[in-house]
């Protein structure tokens, strides 16, 4: 989400200072008020990548979207079709009016993998493995499996993961969304709204955003939205998690009660020690 300008507060962008200390890529590359995929994504952080490889490496990918970390070392499959905008406008009709089962019965006829997998009320996946299958003639799950056999784009990548007792990491997820709500996130949405920003778009529907957009619209009070916030931002931690423990080069380090300075001491070990 830090890709798009003007989205400071609620994606925690790095501070001009701390940009100051290190030099950061794909800050501020995207409009808030157009489509930016992650196919987008995956083609500017290649270029970054070898950029940096061949002048000053290593590159040090950071990030918790596992999709997107995915896509900046291991590549995705760019094949995948684009949006279909009528298909789409047809079927999300179709869940308006005789409801969400409906559109997920027509996938589970098409692809009985990709329904076994993504839930009815998770309409948007729903939509997009139906609207891979009709643009290609192939289901979803098919793409995405052999996609996941591709060799890495870069197969030495070395993959660290921070964890904590997950209590404390509640706790400070609670705290980080106060921060933000004090620093002014309520106002960074407005100023987007009255930008002409759609809520709908993708830009809008990260961590913070959408919620206070709920609350802007009058649809639930703030602290409404930030109870809603703080739950949906821990749910997300718990997808983090099944992410990437399922990737077995994930070399875990619990951070509790360690400095970052400590923390970088234990990285550079471990890398120095391969």
């Amino acid at each position: 989400m830090a890709v798009y300008k003007g989205m400071d507060i609620g994606t925690a962008k790095p501070t001009r200072e701390e940009q100051s200390r290190a030099v950061f890529h794909l800050i501020d590359v995207a409009d808030p008020a157009k489509r930016f995929s992650v196919g987008d994504f995956q083609r500017l952080a290649d270029k970054a990548i070898e950029s940096i490889l061949k002048e000053n490496p290593p590159a040090i990918v950071v990030g918790g979207s596992g999709l997107y970390t995915r896509a900046a070392i291991d590549g995705l499959d760019l094949g995948i079709p684009e949006r279909n905008e009528e298909l789409r406008n047809r079927l999300e009709e179709e869940a308006r009016i005789y409801g969400n089962d409906s559109v997920h019965a027509r996938l589970k006829e098409i692809d009985p993998v990709s329904a076994e997998r993504i839930h009815p009320n998770n309409l948007k996946r729903v939509i997009r493995a139906i609207e891979i299958y009709e643009e290609t003639g192939t289901p979803a799950s098919e793409h995405f499996e052999r996609d996941a056999r591709r060799d890495a784009r870069y197969p030495n990548a070395r993959w660290f993961g921070l964890t904590m007792n997950r209590n404390t990491l509640y706790a400070r997820i609670e705290e980080r969304v106060d921060t933000m709500i004090k620093a002014g996130l309520v106002d960074e949405v407005a100023g987007l709204l009255e930008r002409g920003v759609d809520p709908a778009l993708p830009s809008m529907q990260g961590l913070g955003y959408k919620e206070i957009v709920a609350y802007l619209r009058g649809e639930c009070s703030l602290d409404e939205a930030i109870f809603l916030l703080k739950g949906n931002t821990r749910r997300f931690a718990k997808r983090q998690y099944t992410w990437f423990k399922a990737d077995p080069r994930v070399i875990w380090i619990n951070v509790e009660g360690l400095t970052a300075r400590k923390v970088s001491e234990i990285i550079k070990e471990s890398l120095s020690n391969e």
